[in-house]
């Protein structure tokens, strides 16, 4: 079967901070640019958005379809309740395989919290709650712990996480199979916890806007058919489930520690030097994601484990062309270079893992190849981002700014 790549974890235009521009056909349109072959509806619990779906999708298999793309139904929701004395707001993105079991899961989670307010609701239950209801409409479904780092929302988060996922999930923890990483960490991060080597560990974009999809996405070797590719994912099917594409960790928006209203940016000795608290202003710094899996693991850096799935790291090429050509991402100049690019090698991965370099240097100008190939060679520098501030990726110049 011929490999494809998959994004499971995007928005609508009905999800906060989300483009207004997002819709199915421009979904579809930027996932054939990119040479996608499967991509989450996203937001299939607001109402309005599910609707859309209805219209314009037309089923493919037990998959949907819109203008050769293929689609499956997914959705993020964040859970609010409280254990013993703490709040713990824990997201996590759901996948179901058909519009039928979105309306049925609907239905059930609307007496939580209103579904129409936002496209990630925000539901007054437990993750367990969550787990046993989605479940028992569907079993077929797969509940993953969304971007599991992330210090406000994830799983493992220091501001509203857990030490354990058994923690969070309770008595529900054994339908939780897959965790997605999140931008500001890699599998290489994960495989430092002993306790993570038996679940699935996924990327995705979390796009908030059609161009972003693929910046982190999954490669799969198998039939474009929901039920074969999530039990490749339940079962960690190396034949099947190829790997993950990856930020740069450091250019997540929350891998160091720090505040971000002050610049004070921090390695994790740093912050545990200065008893967590801000330099400047005196108030707690936001821990990273780089802080707390070393609070947490239990090998050294560089361990493998025993049928890791293996992962490459990417820079979206708009940034890699922005930064050749010194120019913004949204100029119009880098936006005819990527097209170009895109036209004469075909789909946008392709020209970030696979056109051979002669073919790159025929398509696109010399300093662009450059940066292509530094990419796929590792040689980047970034200046890590913290406390809701995104990395940023130098390819042709050093990362200027301090961390302590």
């Amino acid at each position: 079967m011929p490999k494809f790549i998959a994004d499971f974890h995007i928005h609508s235009r009905y999800s906060r901070a989300c483009s207004k521009d997002l819709s199915i056909a421009e979904l579809a349109k930027w996932a054939k640019l990119k040479g996608m072959g499967l991509l989450g509806t996203g937001d299939f619990t607001h109402p309005l958005w599910l609707n859309e779906l209805k219209n314009t999708l037309r089923a493919a298999g037990n998959l949907y379809e819109h203008a050769g793309m293929r689609f499956v139904l997914s959705a993020e929701v964040n859970t609010l309740f409280y254990k013993g004395d703490k709040c713990h707001q824990i997201h996590h993105v759901l996948l179901t395989p058909s519009i039928e079991a979105a309306e049925r899961i609907n239905r059930e989670l609307e007496a939580f919290g209103s579904l129409s307010l936002d496209g990630r609701p925000m539901l007054r239950m437990s993750a367990a709650q969550l787990v046993k209801i989605v479940m028992g409409i569907e079993p077929r479904s797969l509940v993953i712990a969304a971007h599991a780092w992330t210090p406000w929302f994830g799983v493992f988060g220091s501001r509203s996480g857990f030490d354990a996922l058994q923690e969070c999930y309770e008595d529900q923890a054994q339908h939780v199979k897959v965790l997605e990483t999140g931008l500001s960490s890699d599998p290489a991060m994960n495989w430092r916890l002993k306790a993570l080597d038996q679940y699935t560990l996924i990327s995705n974009s979390d796009a908030h806007s059609a161009k972003k999809i693929g910046r982190e996405a999954n490669i799969f070797d198998c039939a474009l058919d929901y039920d074969v590719v999530t039990t490749a994912l339940k079962t960690r099917d190396r034949a099947k489930f190829l790997g993950t594409l990856e930020f740069f960790p450091e250019e997540g928006k929350y891998h160091l520690d720090g505040h971000r209203l002050c610049q004070v940016r921090w390695m994790p000795q740093e912050t545990k030097r200065r008893g967590g608290l801000c330099s400047v202003c005196g108030k707690k710094v936001t821990v990273g994601v780089m802080h707390r899996v070393e609070d947490l693991a239990d090998r050294p850096e560089g361990v493998q484990p025993e049928h890791a799935i293996p992962f490459q790291r990417i820079v979206p090429l708009e940034e890699i062309i922005a930064a050749a050509l010194e120019r913004g991402v949204g100029t119009k100049a880098v936006a005819q270079a990527y097209h170009a690019l895109v036209g004469a090698c075909g789909t946008e991965f392709r020209v970030l893992l696979e056109a051979p370099e002669e073919e790159l240097h025929r398509a696109a100008a010399e300093r662009v190849v450059e940066g292509v190939l530094r990419v796929r060679q590792g040689q980047v520098q970034i200046e890590p981002g913290y406390d809701g501030e995104f990395g940023h990726v130098r390819l042709f110049e050093e990362a200027a700014a301090s961390v302590s």
